[in-house]
């Protein structure tokens, strides 16, 4: 079908909508009639579309709905190459010119006959692009990543292989797909190492990130599943607010079972493998009826990437025997390039280099610590049409520089410390990886949703606080009701707080104290007085998706907060007093 509208070799099909099995067909179809699969976020604005859509010479693009359509219509005018459009859910709102239905674009292939398609598959070469993974960049325009046959096969069998993927031919896989397919992440779980596996793919509702998603597992009850941190993140929030409703002896057992849980898989990690009586206890009160509450029960392969993910979370996951798995890579690299598994597993580590990967580190410190960068088979072509910023990512050596700071230890474990683009670097010169103080202060304050360090270039460093809020289902916008955990810490600090603006209007005595008192303590435990919280404020508003500060993948966008609260953050440094 997509060869009867015309598309040409090396021109791209942007596909735009929810997880779907059209999706896979759309990417797949694209592939093997010799263009480029490229998927586009749903959360797109026209513009960001246009940018795909023209950067790819995209001959056709598939639609979701009519949301997704009316991008694509309203751009359409500055698309020269573009020769058709396919919606695939929904009926068509009307009838226009090169736009089909999914059944209608299904028969159109009727009349090529194979010889031609067959042609097409056997003139196509391992190392030609066939896939653009357009990275969300924290800055500029995005990038398109261009990744190979051989990229994508390799890399897949390899992930699989390495985190001990059944065959079907032994048994099934079954996997639930909800993350976005226009990130790598995704599509090599879900169709790449899915395909080279035989894997199960069920497909999660629309709104799954909204709430749904837990109905989705506790239905499909998957066998390996990939989260994002601020998945799992949720999840453990809503768990904790179950269990804070139960009564008082539920709550002491499963206090009791957490502490069992986390010791008895801390010392699993260490290399004991025995089981105390105990633990075998708390797995049949506790263990085993929250893993079928949320779904996990027949899960061995729990993951965790595309962001950092706190300690914390790990821990609380890990005492109730859900061992949570740290992946890292990028789209450079066609998804993984470490992984961690049941027998080599540290917490905040994110394992080893996949078989047949190596890893560098460039230019490393007194510590150990350099920039990481990559080898191997599965690392991308190039950005295409973009030379520059290619020669920048991969040296004259063939090395991938992953702009991510980090070091090995002894038994070749890596860890990733912070970002290069990251780094605050004071007026005094002290270099400051943001995130572990980040977390610290998370850590220590559990009202605190998000937490931004800021003292570039400046005397002394201060920090963006937001609180944990209920967000709109519908739109993803963060609202002013505080989330019920947060309420009920309020009340246990003696505030009567239920919302944020409450809490800033009046600058409630308890919770600035109560926040005060962990920056207070995060500072405590800092390396150096260059890396203590000297100053903070609370924002009116959650970070969001929706109000840009969060990437697709929930990643901190620093340059987009640091660039909305500029007023704020100049007002921490001009005030007279500079806090000794």
């Amino acid at each position: 079908s997509c060869l009867q509208l015309g598309l040409e070799r090396f021109h791209g099909v942007c596909i735009l909508g929810f997880n779907s099995a059209e999706w896979f067909i759309a990417d797949i179809g694209a592939i093997l009639a010799g263009g480029f699969a490229v998927g586009i976020y749903t959360t797109n604005s026209p513009e960001a579309c246009h940018y795909v859509a023209e950067n790819c010479s995209a001959n056709v693009v598939v639609v979701e709905n009519q949301t997704q359509l009316q991008k694509i219509l309203e751009i359409q005018h500055k698309l020269p190459h573009l020769k058709a459009i396919i919606q695939y859910r929904e009926e068509l709102k009307e009838k226009r010119p090169n736009l089909y239905s999914w059944s209608e674009f299904m028969d159109l292939g009727k009349d090529v006959p194979d010889t031609r398609l067959h042609e097409i598959i056997e003139s196509q070469k391992p190392n030609q692009c066939c896939t653009l993974i357009y990275t969300s960049g924290t800055t500029g325009q995005p990038k398109g990543v261009m990744l190979s046959h051989d990229n994508l096969t390799w890399t897949a069998a390899a992930a699989g292989r390495s985190i001990l993927l059944t065959d079907a031919k032994e048994k099934q896989e079954l996997v639930v797909s909800y993350l976005p397919l226009s990130h790598i992440a995704a599509q090599m779980s879900d169709i790449w190492s899915a395909m080279t596996f035989g894997a199960q793919v069920f497909f999660a509702q629309p709104d799954a990130l909204k709430g749904t998603l837990v109905d989705t597992l506790r239905e499909v009850r998957p066998t390996g599943f990939l989260g994002v941190p601020r998945v799992w993140e949720k999840m453990e929030e809503r768990m904790k607010s179950i269990g804070a409703k139960s009564s008082a002896l539920k709550r002491k057992v499963a206090s009791w079972a957490k502490g069992v849980g986390l010791q008895t898989n801390l010392k699993r990690m260490n290399g004991y493998s025995d089981d105390p009586v105990n633990f075998r206890v708390a797995r049949h009160l506790v263990y085993k009826k929250v893993r079928k509450a949320i779904g996990l029960d027949r899960c061995t392969k729990c993951y965790t990437g595309a962001a950092p993910i706190t300690r914390e979370t790990l821990e609380f996951f890990l005492s109730l025997d859900i061992p949570v798995y740290e992946l890292y890579g990028m789209s450079e690299s066609s998804g993984p390039h470490t992984v961690s598994v049941p027998h080599a597993f540290k917490l905040t580590s994110c394992g080893k280099e996949m078989t047949g990967c190596q890893t560098l580190i460039d230019k490393p410190d007194g510590d150990g610590t350099g920039e990481i960068c990559f080898s191997g088979r599965h690392i991308f072509m190039g950005y295409l049409n973009m030379e520059e910023k290619t020669k920048e990512a991969i040296d004259e050596d063939g090395w991938l520089h992953s702009g991510d700071l980090g070091k090995h230890d002894k038994d070749g474990f890596l860890y990733i410390t912070g970002r290069i683009k990251e780094l605050i670097i004071t007026a005094g010169g002290e270099n400051i990886p943001p995130v572990p103080i980040e977390d610290a202060v998370k850590d220590a304050v559990p009202i605190i949703s998000n937490a931004m360090l800021v003292g570039d270039k400046a005397k002394f460093l201060a920090m963006l606080l937001t609180l944990k809020c209920n967000i709109d289902v519908e739109t993803g916008e963060p609202g002013d009701e505080l989330t019920p955990e947060a309420v009920e810490y309020c009340q246990k600090l003696g505030s009567k707080a239920t919302k944020i603006s409450e809490i800033i209007s009046s600058r409630d005595k308890a919770v600035y104290a109560a926040i005060q008192k962990g920056i207070s303590a995060v500072n405590e435990g800092a390396v150096s007085n260059a890396q203590k919280v000297q100053k903070w404020l609370l924002l009116e508003k959650d970070f969001s998706l929706f109000g840009g500060e969060l990437g697709p993948t929930m990643k901190l966008r620093r340059l987009v907060v640091a660039q909305k609260y500029k007023a704020q953050i100049a007002q921490f440094y001009t005030d007279a007093d500079t806090p000794t």
